[in-house]
């Protein structure tokens, strides 16, 4: 067996990938690239496909938890990640089957979730996701445990600054839903993001519910960016829409920017891009949920990949970095373009985002207009 270690041209691929997989949130460029290189310089990181793993080994998801647009004063270093970890570990009946990290979503730090405390604990990243795309709830990435009573799920946070206060390390056994309750209130008072470590779950339920390869495809996404580094912002987008079977809604300028913290750690609100006489509605719950012209038409909706790309460098824009008078191209990839778990099927999943919008989503993206 060849196992394939990644590598430091990896994170910038990683993270580059992601940022477009990453729909308006998926954490912060400068974070992801920061963990993933202080990864591949502590320890060779190996990358397993679930077939290099067998049926009963256990995998964790980690990830970040919290409001992306940069609007609190969070903080989490590499040890936090390392230290949700180490919680399960030492909660976990048999810490032994554990062997591997995996992340709920990609985007543009959380393509590299999971790297540095694998090399730091002698885990392997795993390839796959619980998402293509990035998403606001825990349970949308749960790939089917979110609702599941019958499933005891053990979730750890570590982060925030210790010089307010507000740093929190908690370990926490229970359902999904109530749990992940717990986590989110956590990250709202340790400032709004928090490192996070749960969901112990089997290689063989993997294999039917998550995204098997999710990773590799932010990889590849990133590497085909990279090779047309030093083209026009509309030529890269063109050549992502080409590479991914991606649509362009439109160019414009923002017109409109309302968005919101909440103290459940969401940024909500809407984003209006004016494209020739129409205008185009953009519903954000930390990243872009949707996409409606101004008579109410749906264009895009979780989980098609919905992306805002700065026009001129391509660069995809997460909520905090979208202002007023900017020029930007609204990309769509459809959810038929790329394999969706069973956290984004599900359709209890879906009522907590829509009546925080005032919009219906589940009905658009599987039951038809």
């Amino acid at each position: 067996m060849v196992v394939k270690k990644l590598k430091r041209e990896d994170v910038l691929a990683a993270c580059i990938g992601g940022a477009v997989l990453a729909s308006g949130g998926g954490g912060f460029y400068e974070h992801g690239l920061e963990m993933g290189y202080a990864a591949v310089a502590i320890n060779e990181v190996p990358l397993l496909s679930l077939d290099e793993l067998e049926e009963d080994d256990i995998v964790l998801t980690q990830t970040a938890i919290g409001a992306p647009a940069g609007t609190t004063d969070w903080q989490m270093l590499g040890r936090d990640y390392i230290k949700a970890v180490q919680l399960i570990l030492e909660k976990h009946p048999h810490p032994e089957k554990i062997k591997g990290l995996m992340t709920p979503q990609n985007g543009k730090s959380s393509s590299t979730n999971g790297w540095l405390a694998a090399a730091a604990l002698g885990l392997a990243v795993v390839d796959a996701t619980g998402d293509l795309r990035a998403h606001p709830t825990g349970k949308m990435g749960n790939m089917g445990v979110a609702n599941d009573l019958s499933y005891q799920t053990i979730q750890a946070v570590s982060g925030g600054r210790e010089d307010t206060g507000r740093h929190i390390e908690l370990a926490v056994t229970g359902t999904s839903a109530y749990t992940s309750k717990i986590l989110r209130i956590a990250s709202d008072l340790s400032g709004g993001f928090i490192a996070a470590a749960r969901n112990p779950l089997s290689v063989s339920y993997l294999k039917e519910h998550a995204v098997v390869g999710g990773l590799s495809y932010a990889l590849d996404l990133g590497y085909e960016i990279l090779s047309h580094q030093g083209k026009s912002g509309p030529e890269i987008i063109e050549q992502i829409a080409a590479f991914t079977s991606g649509e362009i809604l439109g160019t414009g300028k923002v017109i409109k920017k309302d968005i919101i913290y909440t103290d459940e750690a969401f940024d909500i609100g809407q984003v209006h891009i004016k494209v020739g006489r129409s205008t185009l509605i953009v519903h954000v719950q930390n990243e872009y949920m949707a996409v409606d012209t101004k008579s109410g038409k749906r264009l895009a909706t979780y989980p098609d990949v919905i992306s805002l790309f700065r026009t001129a460098d391509a660069h995809p824009l997460s909520t905090n970095e979208i202002e007023l008078d900017q020029e930007v191209t609204l990309f769509k990839i459809d959810k038929s373009q790329f394999p969706l778990s069973s956290g984004v099927t599900d359709p209890s999943v879906y009522p907590e985002v829509e009546e925080a919008l005032g919009i219906d989503l589940y009905r658009h993206a599987f039951r038809g207009n």
